[in-house]
């Protein structure tokens, strides 16, 4: 991959030069949000703001945001939303002294009409897990009751706190497994050095009944999974640095690991399509539509940027689409110049196409493609079963990390 920072220098030089004019910033505005969430609505956490906004894709517009922890601290925002929508919580992490002092790590419970806090603060051992971009840093329960935060010492456990009741329940060890998956209402799963899955099974208190820990599905030393899996019902989708997709089920007692499928044939091997990005893997349920950022690259770029969105159809495991994403230089450039067709077209054909590091697809009749890019930073919104750009957001923040939906 070619560096990026020469060319992204030469175009921030470029609009300098060029007398870009920026329209006048719109005084903003005090609202309170519908009970229910629009269909359309998705979250965009950003590492530099410190913050994760949600936006319309309807509309390419900013409805609210919530700042998160000690500002320049962490790269973990990742929002968790109540069954019911009308509760945010939020693991968060805040030092006396902005950037040194006392570390103080609490659950802030936050209300999704006014995102404001409610006043609860449920503080939880200061060792929640910091890392990039944070995908399953924490998990809620599939009845909304008992929220899970992974910790990294780097002694791995994870905290266990019953939201409801607004409170720290137990603090749990898990030697050799990380990350933090929601699978039933008392079980939260993670993945394992040696390739197993840990269940951690609660009582109805939010203790911890007992640890179960799986046999291997998956050879760490061959082939990898990344941690960046999605769910579709009871079945979570995992899939593996060469595209190989491993499902677990979790509707019964024992999670159930299925039959492997990849996403690449051998044409796209001898053409070095791969998985990459920060968040790389999407699914419409109704649909049965799985969603996968790929890029043209050889071993050990699983985080490179994705230049198409691969889509499978889950029921027969067959590619039925490939969309290719809009160019972030152009995006870029386009809305800021406010460059025309004949523009674009040029830079589309000068410049080369950066990718986008992390897709989302919302789960409504007539789903939506969110496809987020950070260099430099660009939100582009496709109908997501034609694949045609329907929208760029304008001024989607500066470093955006992971996408949500409410």
């Amino acid at each position: 991959m070619k560096p990026r920072r020469p060319l992204l220098g030469a175009l921030a030089v470029w609009l300098v030069a060029s007398g870009v004019a920026l329209a006048a910033e719109t005084v903003g505005q005090v609202m309170t949000l519908p009970e229910r969430p629009g269909p359309h609505w998705f979250w965009l956490s950003d590492i530099l703001l410190h913050r994760t906004a949600l936006f319309d894709a309807d509309t390419g517009g900013l409805l609210g945001q919530i700042s998160s922890g000690t500002a320049g601290v962490g790269f973990v925002i990742a929002p968790l939303f109540s069954p019911d929508h009308r509760e945010i919580y939020l693991a968060e992490t805040y030092y006396a002294r902005g950037v040194r002092g006392t570390r103080t790590d609490v659950v802030t419970v936050y209300d999704a009409a006014t995102l404001r806090p409610l006043g609860d603060e449920i503080q939880i051992p200061a060792e929640r897990a910091e890392y990039f971009p944070g995908v399953a840093a924490n998990a809620l329960s599939d009845d909304g009751r008992f929220m899970a935060v992974f910790n990294l010492t780097p002694r791995t456990s994870v905290s266990i706190v019953d939201v409801k009741a607004r409170r720290f329940t137990a603090h749990v060890e898990t030697p050799g497994c990380s990350l933090v998956y929601a699978a039933g209402t008392r079980r939260f799963l993670m993945l394992c050095a040696n390739g197993a899955a840990l269940s951690v099974l609660l009582d109805d208190e939010g203790g911890t009944a007992r640890l179960e820990r799986s046999e291997p599905f998956f050879d760490p030393q061959k082939d990898p999974v990344t941690e960046k899996a999605v769910r579709r019902g009871s079945e979570w989708l995992f899939v593996s640095f060469e595209g190989v997709v491993h499902p677990v089920d979790v509707s019964g007692e024992k999670p159930r690991f299925g039959e492997t499928w990849s996403l690449v044939d051998d044409a796209d091997r001898r053409a070095s399509w791969r998985i990459g990005g920060g968040q790389h893997l999407a699914v419409h349920a109704a649909s049965g539509r799985l969603y996968a950022l790929m890029h043209q690259g050889g071993p050990d770029t699983h985080k490179a940027p994705g230049s198409e969105v691969w889509v499978f159809d889950l029921a027969t495991r067959r590619r039925v689409q490939r969309i290719p994403v809009l160019n972030p230089l152009v995006s870029f450039i386009g809305q800021q110049a406010g460059s025309g067709r004949f523009t674009r077209w040029l830079l589309a054909s000068v410049l080369p196409n950066t990718g986008v590091e992390r897709i989302l697809v919302t789960q409504d009749e007539h789903p939506v493609l969110v496809a987020s890019a950070s260099l430099p930073p660009t939100v582009t919104v496709h109908d997501a079963m034609t694949g045609a750009v329907l929208r760029e957001v304008s001024e989607p923040g500066l470093a955006g990390s992971l996408l949500f939906t409410p």
